[in-house]
Parts: C-alpha cells; structure tokens; sequence
C-alpha cells in the first residue's frame, strides 16, 4: 500500500478509534477536530458482532454502521472522507506489522498494530490510540504509543464531585434574622442554585437552601410528622427531603454509599406526593437489569417471574413503608394493580413518553451519560425524576466513580433552577451495614 494513499493523512494528529471507544459512543470520532481519524477493518467486524444486541452497546453498533454507511456517498473510505468537523475519516484494512510480541489473530493486537505502522511512517506527527480498554491502553504504552481513554467531557475526579452541601459562616445577627423571618439575603456567595447550607456562628448550626431566584437563604421543609413512616435521621436526609418534596425541583439526585437511606426517601415521598397529595398521578420504580437492555428471557417464568428477582430491593422497600407486617405485600400490590405504583426495568422506558409521574431510578451509577440522557428526554410535562445510586457500587465494566451516568448528571445540572442534588455519607440502616460500608 502506497504512502501517499491514507497512511500520510491531511493532517498533524493522527487518532486510532478502537471497538471499545465506537460501543460507548457511535459518534466518538466527531469530537476530534483537525485529525486524521482512523477506524481499523478489525474493529468493523468486531462493531458487526453487536448489531444484534437489544443493549445500548447494540445500538451504538447500528448507530455507527448507518453512519459510516451514509459517508460512503461522500467519497473513498479507504482514500479518507472530511467530516463536518473538520477532520478526516479513515477506514485502514489491517496494515503489514511483524511483532514477534503481538499474536495478531487477536483484534486488540491488530488496532494497536495499526498505530505502531502510523506511527512509524509518520515520525514527524503525533499518533493517538484512543480506547477504554485499560489493557489495551497499558499495552500501547508497552510499544510506546501514547494511549488515552476516550472522555470527551473530563469528569472530576469522585472525591471532588458536586456534593450539593455548604458550609457558611455568619455572625449572631444574621442567625437570629433568619430564625425570625426564615430566609436571609445573601449577595456573591458563589453559590449553586438550590444548593444547602449550613448557617454557623457562635456554636450554632442551621440549615437553609439557596434561592437563586431571589438571591437569599431560605429554610428548608421541616416535617411535622413522618412521611409514610419515615423521617430524617441526619442533617444530610432533612436536605434530600427537602428536595424530595419540593414541587419546583423537577430533577433530584441522591447519591450515597448503601444504607444512607435514598432509595427509601426517595420512595416515601413518591408515595406521599402521589397517593395522598395526588400531585402525580403515578409512582414509577426503575433501575436497570444490568446490563441496561438484557435479555430477561433467560429467567423461568413469565414477564413478572422474570422481573421479581431484579425488581425485589423495590418490592422489599415498598411493603418495608406499608409497615402492616404480612399485609403489608397485599396493600402493595393492590396500589401496582390499580396501577398507582409501576416497578419496571429500566429497558422498558426507552421510547417512551412519561407525563405528571414521580419517576425514581435506582441504581442509576450504572447508567452511562447516554442512558441517563435517554431516561430524561422521556419526562413529559409535570414529571419529577429522582436519580438515586452508590458510586461504589458500580456493576458496569464501561463506567467508573467518574464517568458514570449519575455523577455525570449531578455536574450537569448543578447549575440548574430545577434542580436540587444531595450526597449522604452517614449510614442509617444498621450499626452492622454502616460498618461494613466503611471497612469493607
């Protein structure tokens, strides 16, 4: 194959997209702007095993495949085709490499073997392999080509993630005006919108939430009595409440190590907020069958068979606010019967349209952005969404602490009017799953 074909390229920069980088995101190579992008005939056929899949990696695949499809009308693949970007697009069949440490039967060896011959006769420009396959990226180092994982928005590291919870020291005066008139003004606090706060001073604590629309610190909802049951325990659950059951935030995010309480919260309020203030005409439960879309046909049983097991935590936690002992079971499912309470896997909201519903998903720190973003394009008008999750907890092999759906949301929105987010660390469910929580 001649030099002057596609291996010289338009430009400076060369990226090499592996299958990984395509499965998380169809689109990854309209991020880069003035670069050769090369996609190896390897990751094609890999990409062409997962068109089937019901999962978003499945979808990604079509999604890609209709794409690079479409460029076919705009020129040579082989020869580089411009995108919109800026960039150039290549698809290289494998190129000849003979490294005695690399098994090139193996798709991961012939990508990064793509890159070595870039970068051999391309000396004078900087190849990129770009995956997020840690592996792939330790090997690439092994051979010495620069590999990075793909993140086109860097996330914060975990540990200084959005928290939603800010201490604020102020003097007797101001403490004792807001006892009196429950909100004081505040000017250039860099505060984010309805974020808590801590008012302390003199010894003394109290909690308020910033009103970005009037610029002042107001009180936070204080409940007179338990809410299906339930109260707050710790500062950091009066805070969730006071999201939970505020009508103006249309989006709450609820993060926390297990046993913090946010699953329960979150549920207590949806089952107030819709059965006994009937402000929604639905509860709807969620959380992924991980992976997001998997097949639950390989369970026994018919569809509700099929769901119990990953829809169990739910079920449990439901009866658990019932607090009717054995009745408990029957009055719940007579609430799903009558279809005021919905449990579904998270598959099932793709597609659709979900109006005026207290929508909670559960385990959402195993959603990816995308996913997030499909399950909140599905809110209609008067639908609350509450995302609740453990980044500690995380099941799936794509993201981490950081890069998940949930903490990815959470930093999105935190400057947003609607929305209200709350960390929790202090374990309530037991003295035993507190410790386990911190030691284990």
């Amino acid at each position: 194959m001649e030099k002057n074909s596609f291996i010289a390229g338009k430009f400076d920069k060369k990226i090499v997209l592996d299958t990984s980088t395509l499965l998380y995101d169809a689109l990854a190579f309209k991020v880069f702007d003035s670069s050769d992008i090369y996609i190896p005939f390897s990751v094609l056929e890999e990409i062409d095993t997962f068109k089937r899949d019901m999962g978003e990696k499945g979808r990604n695949a079509r999604q890609f495949n209709r794409f690079i499809d479409n460029l076919r009308s705009k020129g040579s693949l082989i020869k580089g085709v411009s995108l919109e970007s800026g960039s150039c697009l290549f698809i290289c069949v494998d190129l000849p490499v003979s490294i005695p440490e690399l098994d090139l039967s193996k798709v991961d060896h012939r990508i990064l073997a793509t890159a070595l011959y870039l970068k051999k006769h391309n000396p004078s420009t900087h190849v990129e392999l770009v995956t997020k396959d840690i592996n792939l990226r330790i090997k690439a180092d092994v051979f010495g080509v620069p590999a990075k994982d793909y993140d086109p928005e860097p996330a914060p590291d975990f540990e200084d993630l959005y928290t939603g919870v800010r201490s604020l020291n102020v003097d007797q005066t101001q403490l004792e005006l807001f006892r009196e008139k429950k909100a004081i003004s505040i000017e250039n606090s860099n505060l984010y919108p309805n974020q808590y706060v801590i008012l302390q001073g003199n010894g003394e604590k109290v909690m308020g939430r910033y009103d970005n629309k009037n610029k002042q610190i107001v009180s936070i909802y204080q409940a007179l009595k338990p809410i299906w049951g339930v109260h707050p325990r710790n500062r950091e659950q009066h805070f969730a409440l006071d999201a939970l059951m505020n009508d103006d935030l249309m989006f709450v995010s609820l993060l926390g190590k297990a046993g913090t309480g946010k699953t329960l919260l979150a549920l207590a309020v949806g089952l107030y907020k819709t059965l006994e203030e009937n402000s929604f005409q639905k509860l709807l439960v969620s959380r992924p069958v991980f992976p997001m879309g998997r097949d639950i046909g390989y369970l026994p049983g018919d569809i509700e068979q099929k769901l119990n097991p990953w829809m169990q935590p739910i079920f449990d936690s439901v009866e658990f606010l019932m607090g009717l002992g054995k009745k408990a079971s029957k009055l719940a499912q007579d609430l799903m019967n009558q279809g005021l309470v919905n449990i579904e896997p998270l598959a099932y909201i793709r597609g659709r349209s979900i109006p005026n519903q207290y929508l909670i998903v559960d385990e959402a720190q195993n959603l990816t952005p995308h996913e997030i973003k499909t399950v909140l394009t599905r809110a209609g008008q008067g639908t609350k969404v509450i995302l609740t999750g453990d980044c500690y907890q995380i099941d799936n092999p794509y993201v981490d602490s950081s890069n998940n759906g949930l903490t990815f949301s959470v930093e999105k929105f935190k400057s947003a009017d609607l929305s209200g987010h709350v960390t929790l660390t202090k374990g309530e469910r037991s003295d035993l799953a507190e410790l386990a929580a911190n030691i284990l």
